[in-house]
């Protein structure tokens, strides 16, 4: 099961950095009007400078980049909410008669629409793995168990509040062209020229802090790994550098062509494919060992 499990971690490495490369690349797009693929290498070389200096510069980098993202979202989205209610109330009326927004291709029906939160809840499932490479700083259970509560509120308050948000524009002509909806909602929204340039600054920052995570956790996995097998400390750090450049170079490069085929594409088919195989190698193993162990080393 591990081998399999290592096959769910490189997929997500791929799909995840690849969407934040792709997120990165089409705001830049958006914004200056410039070729995709240099939009994507300006993402890659940003992602690849942090990256390359270890786990302790992307802590303080991601911890930083988290804060600012939250705080810009709060100044950028509740005055649109306040501005565009009656344009958020008139769309969940569309939505509670059944009318289903202009970019959803789905019935408006509770089952597949349950389907799509589960198989999502498996694809973030697959991203606890990255959590690898901040586990040193960590001495006991207790701040395990007080980061997830903190996670799952910052991340909860954070996603109902740009879900809130979009459904001003969930009707919207221009949605369906759209790359990135947020920016949509911002430029038809209030202060769009003030906030317009916030917002993607905060989208880019997200997906640098995003990609750069995946990207230096797997990196940690790999160097660690080769060092474990050399005899002494002073061999490890001969070259620590290079071999970390080397790895760091090749799991960027991977993201950024995997990002080639762009957004919509990366988030509808390869974020499937990683919740299928986060089904398979976390979940049910996880659902197995509760239920042999009796929940005991949960």
């Amino acid at each position: 099961m591990s081998n399999l499990y290592e096959i769910c971690y490189l997929i997500m490495i791929g799909t995840a950095s690849a969407a934040a490369f792709a997120t990165g690349g089409s705001t830049l797009q958006m914004l200056f009007g410039i070729p995709y693929w240099v939009c994507t290498l300006i993402i890659a070389a940003f992602i690849f400078v942090i990256a390359l200096f270890g786990t302790s510069v992307v802590r303080k980098c991601a911890s930083t980049l988290s804060v600012l993202i939250l705080i810009g979202l709060v100044l950028v989205l509740v005055p649109n909410i306040i501005v565009q209610w009656d344009a958020i109330t008139a769309a969940i009326s569309n939505l509670v008669s059944g009318k289903m927004p202009v970019i959803s291709g789905e019935s408006g029906a509770f089952g597949p629409a349950l389907y799509s939160a589960v198989l999502y809840f498996f694809f973030q499932l697959a991203s606890v793995s990255v959590m690898y490479q901040h586990m040193e700083p960590v001495t006991d259970k207790k701040q395990i168990n007080k980061a997830a509560i903190e996670i799952f509120v910052f991340n909860f308050f954070a996603m109902e509040l740009s879900i809130i948000g979009l459904l001003a524009v969930a009707y919207a002509a221009d949605l369906v062209t759209a790359t990135v909806p947020m920016l949509v909602l911002v430029q038809n929204g209030v202060s769009s020229g003030l906030l317009t340039p916030i917002i993607s600054v905060l989208i880019i920052l997200g997906s640098i802090s995003t990609a750069v995570n995946m990207i230096s956790g797997i990196v940690t996995r790999c160097v660690n790994a080769v060092e474990r097998r050399m005899r002494s400390e002073q061999e490890r750090q001969n070259g620590h550098l290079v071999r970390n450049a080397i790895a760091t170079l090749i799991f960027t490069f991977l993201a950024f062509a995997i990002a080639q085929f762009g957004l919509l594409a990366v988030v509808k088919q390869g974020y499937a494919y990683l919740g299928y195989a986060a089904f398979i190698t976390l979940f049910i193993p996880f659902i197995i060992h509760v239920i042999v162990t009796k929940g005991k080393e949960v």
